[in-house]
């Protein structure tokens, strides 16, 4: 009985809790993936209307994924331990179940017993009206003989009268106990049948809830992995507002907006703090630089590119026709079909002047990404750098640098299970080189991971002084610039404060970074960005005491992949330590103008 009591409690809190349980919320039908796809495809490109669009349809997607995770995280715990107690009290039930099947055995073997002791009742009945007659003690008196006598037949008669008396007794009150007793039984019997559907409906319900929630956690996460996609196409695009050289040749005269050597001056007072990065996206495949470094310490070509790629062969596929057609970054529209060797010629991909080794495997490289990009001459390719820069003017007459490796390498090509490997190059890697899964493309199987220098690179004195690449003019460089600051990226001591304090706001309270973007421009996501001062406010508000200004900024890396692993940060609000990728991520959202850092590698310089 206390065990069916315990389990009507049970099931009144179980009812309670799946009643308070996060119910999943519509979706936003304007953030459905058509809808953004309309936005931000075709003609529309990613402008104002499909940024908007992507940050609000982040930020709403964030919030429900974190507000339905934040409702089922905290009972995630109970709702295990209720699904082990119901398993315990089906456990109990089946208990219980073999108990009162006991107790129906017991009454079944009670009413067997009555009905053999209605033979002993009704002989006990009758006897006992029967002596109550005979042994009357007028009868009693007639036949004894003597007063003893009299007294022992009295006692005789009462005993044998009392004895009856008891077998009645015993035999009524056997009955009406077991009247009871199978009357509470059916009760017991009801109760349970009603309590084992009551179970078994909560937990099927609190199964559906538990698993509906998840689903809807899940369907948010797709959303938000694709909304990401969409969102690093935009970032690629900014960071093509930079106009980082990604080839050699297009980088030529160029370098980075404030150089450390010789020092730049934007021309304000106090400490400046520059944020240089290590090389130039995307860091995978054929380092330019690096290829010279190499060719320059004596290697030949076949020794550069095993260097930037693994896995492949080298093989000759035939000399297909390319079609070419779209702008170069020189203005010049390029629509023109050439047989494979022709078109190689009006590549413009690294100087002509360089050592021949870095040419050839250059050319070949150059070879190898057209056939795979066109499958093999199938379709055509664009004319910058984002495919392979195309001149219409080619190196021919005289036959310089290029032309040569071009002639002397006629028809190699790098293969990979019979077909082009996709040779991806750009000018400076900065130490390292990348497998395309590491920047976040897809796997490769001729695409590697590795430092690239004459020896180990342990620390950033190491790296400027063993890469490869280390003469490219980006190997080390802070991008972005200010006209009001001599055209420079340097940082004054209160705007890095600014900026720590919008990653540490960010940090605690996820729910602000659409506020947090860059002041000299529009919010992307359509609402209020928040000045300096208000970052420093809403800091306080949550118990965080905001920087004014900053004294010092440090970084740990890891200098085996080539990436930093923290930023220590100091000043008049004490001393924080910042995820790497964090820092960078929010610097490049909160930091002024077109400054950014561009990869994963970064260290800090003041001034």
């Amino acid at each position: 009985m206390k065990k069916i009591l315990f389990l009507f409690i049970f099931l009144f809190a179980l009812s309670s809790l799946i009643f308070f349980l996060p119910k999943t919320n519509a979706q936003n039908t304007s953030c459905d993936m058509s809808n953004i796809q309309n936005a931000c495809g075709g003609t529309n490109g990613f402008g104002s209307a499909c940024q908007d669009l992507l940050n609000q349809c982040s930020t709403s997607i964030n919030q429900a994924l974190q507000e339905s995770i934040n409702a089922t995280t905290p009972l995630e715990s109970q709702l295990n331990s209720l699904q082990t107690q119901i398993q315990g009290l089906k456990s109990s039930l089946i208990s219980i179940q073999n108990d009162l099947t006991l107790k129906k055995q017991q009454i079944n073997q009670g009413y067997s017993d009555i009905a053999k002791k209605e033979i002993i009742l009704d002989k006990a009945i009758s006897d006992y009206y029967i002596k109550s007659y005979y042994n009357s003690p007028l009868l009693a008196l007639l036949s004894a003989q003597s007063a003893t006598q009299l007294t022992q037949i009295l006692a005789y008669q009462r005993a044998a009268t009392n004895q009856d008396k008891e077998i009645i007794t015993n035999i009524a009150l056997s009955i009406q106990d077991l009247e009871v007793r199978s009357n509470e039984l059916q009760s017991e019997q009801a109760r349970l049948t009603s309590l084992e559907s009551s179970l078994d409906q909560q937990s099927s319900q609190l199964n559906d809830i538990i698993s509906k929630a998840k689903a809807y956690q899940q369907t948010l996460s797709t959303q938000l992995s694709e909304l990401n996609s969409i969102q690093q196409s935009i970032i690629a695009a900014k960071l093509a507002g930079l106009h980082i050289p990604l080839t050699a040749y297009a980088g030529l005269g160029g370098g980075c907006s404030s150089d450390i050597s010789p020092y730049k001056d934007p021309g304000f007072s106090g400490t400046k703090f520059g944020f240089f990065t290590y090389g130039v996206p995307n860091r995978v495949g054929l380092n330019q630089y690096g290829a010279l470094g190499r060719a320059n310490a004596g290697e030949g070509y076949n020794d550069i590119l095993n260097a930037y790629y693994t896995n492949f062969q080298i093989s000759n596929l035939g000399d297909p026709n390319i079609t070419v057609s779209g702008t170069n970054d020189y203005g010049e529209t390029v629509n023109q079909t050439w047989d494979l060797e022709t078109y190689l010629q009006h590549v413009y991909e690294m100087p002509a002047n360089w050592p021949q080794a870095a040419l050839e495997a250059q050319a070949i490289a150059a070879r190898s990404y057209v056939m795979a990009a066109t499958n093999n001459g199938a379709s055509s390719i664009c004319a910058d750098q984002h495919c392979q820069e195309v001149k219409l003017t080619g190196h021919d007459n005289p036959c310089d640098g290029w032309c040569q490796a071009v002639k002397a390498t006629a028809g190699q090509v790098m293969t990979s299970g019979g077909s082009p490997i996709k040779a991806w190059f750009s000018s400076t890697h900065g130490g390292y080189v990348h497998s395309s899964a590491d920047i976040g493309w897809a796997a490769t199987s001729y695409t590697k991971t590795a430092q690239d220098a004459s020896s180990n690179i342990g620390s950033f004195s190491d790296l400027q002084n063993n890469a490869y690449d280390k003469s490219s003019p980006w190997f080390y460089c802070d991008w972005g610039s200010r006209s009001q600051y001599n055209g420079t990226a340097w940082l004054q001591s209160s705007e890095v404060a600014d900026i720590v304090n919008a990653i540490l706001l960010a940090e605690k309270d996820s729910s602000t970074v659409n506020h947090l973007y860059q002041t000299d421009k529009p919010n992307p996501a359509g609402t209020d960005t928040w000045d300096a001062s208000r970052v420093r406010q809403e800091l306080q508000n949550r118990g965080v005491t905001p920087f004014n200004s900053v004294s010092n900024i440090s970084v740990s890396a890891d200098f085996g992949s080539g990436s930093v692993t923290s930023v220590n940060v100091s000043g008049d609000a004490g001393s924080v330590t910042i995820n790497g990728q964090d820092f960078k991520n929010y610097f490049d959202l909160r930091a002024p103008s077109n400054i950014q850092i561009v990869g994963p590698l970064f260290n800090v310089e003041q001034r």
